[in-house]
């Protein structure tokens, strides 16, 4: 099992699919901060002091991060956070979910109603998750222009 989870291969593929995930979900956000601050608020889970800042913090922070998951810069805070963030929006879906509110995600688009849409964001973050945490704890170095210790 060790040495799946160590494969240089695998965790290329890891590292390019869940850094691009993240550069792609950060575009509209950074783009549209007003829609994506709605898209918080739908959750009821952010006081509203703080929605506007976290609509604004949040994207750059998923495109930071993924480029450095691509690049392989900064790249063990990168996948901290990525693991971080994944399990944040985890919870915030279950959450939503479980409160019966009636909304999309808003990963890669502006929230809109949709329990379906939740739970199908919802499964595809189990299945990120399982990419982040092989990241997490793989050892492989290979591809990456600094390796980290």
């Amino acid at each position: 099992m060790r040495r799946i989870i160590d494969s240089d291969l695998l965790t290329l593929l890891s590292r390019l699919l869940i850094g691009g995930i993240f550069v792609y979900a950060s575009f509209y956000k950074i783009l549209e901060p007003a829609t994506f601050a709605k898209s918080i608020w739908f959750y009821h889970m952010v006081p509203g002091s703080m929605i506007n800042q976290m609509a604004i913090i949040l994207p750059w922070l998923e495109l930071i991060c993924g480029l450095g998951l691509i690049l392989g810069f900064f790249y063990r805070g990168a996948v901290l956070i990525v693991n971080l963030m994944t399990l944040m929006f985890l919870f915030a879906l279950g959450m939503a979910i479980s409160q019966g509110l009636s909304i999309d995600c808003g990963c890669f688009k502006a929230g809109q109603a949709g329990t379906e849409a939740a739970w199908e964001a919802f499964w595809f973050d189990i299945g990120m998750l399982v990419f982040t945490l092989q990241l997490l704890i793989s050892r492989s170095t290979k591809w990456r222009p600094v390796p980290s210790r």
